[in-house]
């Protein structure tokens, strides 16, 4: 079983790295997700079950990964992922985690490191809860285990996620590694001018997305949002919100955030049909698929029009041709 999965491995990293070849060639970076935690039963817990908070004679997690409770989720989200032993892990000067990123950059060319927070602090959920509520906030590594990433990656090609309920400290730890963060522009309008990811709040050391696989789509946020939000949607963008997925994308074009990301569902302009996943909901998730029908109707036209935004925004490439 092993071997097999060494060869499908095979297979897989060689297409990915004719991909990422052809990707280069034309000038295009790929920008990848890492997320923080590894599944129970993966090659790395199996393999250095040491560097987890494991039950030495079962082998099975103590604590599990998640976050408490909020508005959305009253019973908190309980993702079931072992947790790091950190101070095994720092005992080794982190050398796992410098593996790990070094792997992402061969994928990629930039990685978005996902849960950021958890570098700062974290929910520990005991092992035998059905649920997050009674969990409790951890230490992380902190600024520690940026500056050894700093001193093996000094370009720092990562981003980091820090979106959700935040608190001083991961907002200090984010600005002291110089990590951009994210915002997310469905966030922008619950009416209140204040709200950071208005596009007249945004700063350029962010990653600007119309919405994340996280939320529904740009269509389904809109058609699924209260009559308040749409209003304040289409006052402060002067539309009519009758292509609600475009004039989001206008909207993140314009914005002073370097970069900005477009899920391939809106350029498709699909509904909820086409989110990705909701989180809270162990079931139904990441199926969604491109089909080649809906990638030929990419038209021409679509991507003429993209270019249009790009070069009204000051967006196009160095070197590209107006």
């Amino acid at each position: 079983e092993i071997n097999l999965h060494h060869f499908l491995q095979y297979l897989f990293f060689g297409q990915w790295k004719a991909l990422r070849s052809y990707a280069d060639s034309r000038k295009i970076s790929i920008l990848g997700d890492l997320p923080i935690y590894v599944a129970p039963d993966c090659a790395d817990v199996w393999q250095r079950p040491d560097l987890f908070l494991l039950d030495i004679t079962t082998g099975l997690p103590t604590a599990v990964a998640g976050v408490p409770p909020d508005y959305f989720n009253p019973l908190g989200q309980l993702w079931g992922n072992p947790l790091y032993d950190w101070p095994a892990h720092q005992a080794e000067g982190y050398a796992w985690w410098l593996e790990r990123l070094a792997a992402q950059n061969d994928l990629f060319d930039v990685t978005r490191i996902d849960h950021f927070r958890g570098f700062h602090d974290y929910w520990s959920i005991p092992a035998d809860h059905d649920d997050a509520r009674e969990g409790v906030w951890e230490s992380g590594p902190g600024s520690e285990f940026f500056e050894v990433v700093l001193e093996r990656f000094p370009a720092l090609p990562f981003l980091a996620e820090d979106l959700g309920l935040l608190n001083d400290g991961v907002h200090a730890l984010r600005k002291s590694t110089n990590l951009p963060g994210m915002a997310v522009l469905q966030f922008a309008f619950d009416g209140d001018p204040a709200n950071l990811y208005l596009p007249h709040n945004l700063h350029q050391d962010l990653v600007l997305y119309t919405g994340t696989h996280d939320n529904d789509t740009s269509l389904g946020w809109y058609e699924s949002a209260d009559e308040e939000v749409r209003g304040n949607f289409r006052s402060y963008l002067s539309v009519s919100g009758e292509d609600a997925t475009w004039d989001l994308l206008r909207a993140a074009y314009r914005t002073v955030s370097n970069l900005v990301v477009v899920p391939m569902q809106d350029l498709l302009s699909l509904g909820s049909e086409a989110r990705l996943n909701r989180p809270g909901h162990a079931f139904g998730n990441w199926a969604w698929r491109m089909t080649s029908e809906q990638f030929a109707s990419l038209s021409f036209e679509t991507a003429a029009y993209l270019r249009e935004q790009a070069k009204a925004s000051g967006r196009l490439p160095l070197g590209a041709k107006a």
